[in-house]
């Protein structure tokens, strides 16, 4: 049996409160879960508080495939939280502050893991605090020249800045973003920056990420229902995604940078990694929260169909 790959997802993880209850999430959260579902040694790193939402998150992710040995807990902030409304069919949110994630250390523990991480993740929001902005770039700083380090962008307002984002690419080898991010992006690094959406627009937003930074080996443009992206120094591929009845996209978006990641480690095509990254995130959106039960069959199934 191969070695698994150490997958680390660091920032947020926090309740979502929904009109329907609470969901725990946080989009390194959502990453690290799918990952572990993949086969990996797939690791939290964030901050819970001491509390009853904190305690309940372990509980949990307990059973899952994750390994949430590593999570830090904070004496004087509560566990993260996001309301989440709803106002003319658009979801609206509220990420409350401060709260744990903000505060996140760095450890000697979690810079070890970070030295022998095949891969790490993650984003722009867990960076809204100086704390936690600097531990994660350590770490990320930390990793070996061999892993890959995954940008999920992750805009949300009023939380991301030209400096964060900047930052984050010279650290990167892999950036990922949804096709709406893409001009925000470009605009916040002083970049032209194109208004549509299409293909062959995204492509040249891309190529000039890739040019700008040099660490930077793929960008991935996630396209909703419409597929996503995938543009190297070399080549590039597009997928047109897969019908799903969509009970909810939350998570979704998490799962196509979870299995883009597993399948990048070892080694994958462009159309394997699309099609990787789409098929998960088609079956996450087509159930309800970001980590839904997966019966072994389905995994099974899917893990088929993107190996042939």
């Amino acid at each position: 049996m191969k070695e698994q790959h150490l997958i680390l997802g660091v920032g947020e993880l926090l309740w979502d409160v929904l009109p329907e209850g609470l969901r725990l999430g946080g989009a390194p959260a959502n990453f690290t879960v799918m990952a572990g579902r993949l086969g990996n040694h797939a690791a939290i790193l964030s901050r819970i508080g001491r509390d009853d939402p904190g305690r309940r998150a372990v509980d949990l992710l307990d059973p899952l495939p994750t390994d949430a040995s590593h999570l830090q807990v904070d004496r004087t902030h509560e566990t993260g939280r996001v309301t989440v409304a709803l106002k003319d069919g658009q979801q609206e949110y509220i990420i409350h502050q401060p709260v744990a994630w903000d505060f996140m250390e760095l450890s000697n523990e979690w810079v070890q893991l970070a030295q022998r991480a095949d891969a790490i993740c993650f984003g722009s929001l867990a960076q809204r605090s100086p704390e936690s902005r600097q531990t994660i770039q350590t770490l990320a700083a930390q990793t070996s020249s061999s892993c890959v380090r995954v940008f999920d962008v992750n805009l949300r307002a009023p939380f991301y800045s030209s400096e964060v984002v900047q930052e984050s690419l010279e650290l990167a080898t892999v950036m990922k973003m949804n096709d709406a991010e893409v001009a925000q992006v470009m605009t916040l690094l002083g970049l032209p920056a194109e208004k549509d959406l299409e293909p062959a627009t995204l492509r040249l937003g891309a190529d000039r990420l890739l040019a700008e930074f040099p660490m930077l080996q793929m960008v991935a443009v996630t396209r909703g229902g419409h597929g996503s992206l995938l543009v190297t120094r070399d080549e590039w591929h597009a997928h047109p995604g897969f019908p799903a009845k969509v009970a909810d996209t939350i998570g979704a978006g998490d799962a196509f940078t979870a299995a883009l990641t597993h399948y990048l480690l070892r080694g994958a095509t462009l159309e394997t990694l699309n099609e990787a990254g789409n098929r998960w995130g088609a079956w996450v959106a087509s159930q309800s929260g970001a980590m839904p039960v997966l019966p072994e069959g389905v995994r099974a199934g899917i893990a088929a169909a993107i190996e042939t």
